[in-house]
């Protein structure tokens, strides 16, 4: 009877907490402003598969906000559940509707691969003993989509006693071999520290990590500094024989980080060829490594923002000749407090531009603006920008976190 009872009472309070929370739902949203785009130039509907993550900030007031299709919702007016899982990249969640016992528990996209036959995902669990030693293991899964096939299983990471993190930056799967690149923090005595860049080989019909290939290892002590950074893949999970990987040294002042641009540099390595090869970017182009860095890749190319003359430029440059192929030059006047967003789906180039702060760091309550543009023409295809449906919502701020297109 005693167990009904914490049944029903357990069903009560979960009831009471539902309904507590659409009321403070319904109550905190509806102040807040709506946002969408104003057409200045072109159709509407090329507004149909973009995406906008964001927040609406101002003191004391912090509110996450989403711009789907031309019509924005807040993280309060979605549902409790929705909310419990989290807002998802869209690949994602279109990969958890198609295949949803194997992607139960799986939500990082750099982790996943996926081709016309099959889908597989890399990930790391890592956890540190009580002596405070790393213990890791792979999580490994292959779904094989004709017959809805699936192997899952989880094998040791080698030499883990000496890592301190882990991070999964790209899954491919090549000759019927995984293959996981991972950027470490490795252990190193006294004051140094040490990162590396890992590709681990994995036998998927064997289950177990054929070789364990250390492509880049940087130690250095402070004040110094050595970064790995990757520029945005454009579709994380697609087969790709090439991967890029930006090294960035400097030296941590009191007023900041201080890159040395001499030692910083772009790399590649070759799935097939299997060589980590320094990227020669044309210096007649000035095209930097932090450029780069900031750039879009697809693995065969790499779409860098320029910002050096009065209008945003992007050029295309191919990463097998290493030169600049095309040099296209948007609608749009260059503000360099501004951050600014791409994506290349459709045969379009997806320009945001905003998210502007002063000086004191304070969020700008400036439109953001956007860009459609053909890619093969370079013609603009739309052209807008943010407005509000309330008369105070110019006084918000309006933050810009990430773009998407579907």
């Amino acid at each position: 009877m005693k167990r009904y009872i914490c049944s029903i009472i357990i069903g009560m309070v979960v009831i009471l907490s539902i309904g507590t929370y659409y009321v403070k739902v319904a109550s905190s949203a509806s102040g807040l402003p709506k946002y969408n785009f104003k057409t200045l130039e072109g159709s509407d509907k090329e507004l149909d598969p973009v995406i906008i993550h964001g927040s609406l900030e101002v003191n004391p007031i912090y509110e996450p906000l989403t711009i789907e299709s031309n019509q924005s919702i807040y993280a309060s007016e979605r549902s409790y559940f929705e909310n419990l899982s989290g807002i998802r990249d869209f690949q994602i969640e279109r990969l958890i509707k198609e295949h949803r016992s194997f992607m139960r528990g799986r939500d990082s996209i750099n982790s996943l691969y996926e081709d016309d036959d099959f889908l597989a995902y890399a990930s790391v669990n890592e956890d540190f003993t009580k002596n405070g030693k790393m213990e890791a293991e792979f999580d490994i899964g292959l779904l094989e989509k004709k017959g809805e096939d699936e192997t899952s299983f989880k094998i040791e990471l080698p030499d883990h006693e000496r890592i301190m993190n882990v991070v999964v930056r790209d899954v491919q799967l090549v000759h019927s071999k995984l293959q996981v690149l991972t950027m470490n923090d490795v252990n190193s005595n006294d004051e140094k520290q040490t990162i590396e860049v890992h590709l681990y080989t994995i036998d998927l019909a064997n289950k177990k990590v054929l070789s364990d290939k250390t492509l880049l290892s940087e130690t250095f002590t402070d004040p110094n500094q050595v970064d790995l950074e990757m520029p945005t893949d454009i579709v994380p999970s697609q087969p790709n024989n090439m991967v890029l990987i930006s090294l960035i040294k400097g030296v941590n002042h009191e007023d900041g980080f201080k890159e040395k641009l001499k030692e910083s540099k772009l790399l590649s390595y070759n799935y097939d060829t299997e060589k980590l090869e320094t990227v020669k970017l044309p210096k007649k182009e000035s095209l930097s490594p932090d450029m780069a860095r900031g750039g879009y890749a697809d693995g065969k190319k790499l779409y860098i923002v320029d910002t050096k003359s009065d209008k945003y430029h992007i050029k295309t440059f191919d990463l097998s000749s290493q030169k600049i192929t095309n040099d296209m030059e948007l609608d749009l006047t260059v503000n360099k407090k501004e951050q600014n967003f791409a994506a290349f789906k459709n045969g379009r180039v997806y320009f945001l531009s905003g998210s502007g702060r002063d000086q004191e760091g304070v969020l700008t309550s400036k439109p953001a603006q956007l860009l459609i543009t053909d890619y093969k023409t370079g013609k603009t295809l739309y052209k807008g920008e943010t407005v509000t449906n309330k008369k105070n919502g110019k006084n918000y701020g309006f933050n810009i976190e990430s773009l998407e297109v579907k």
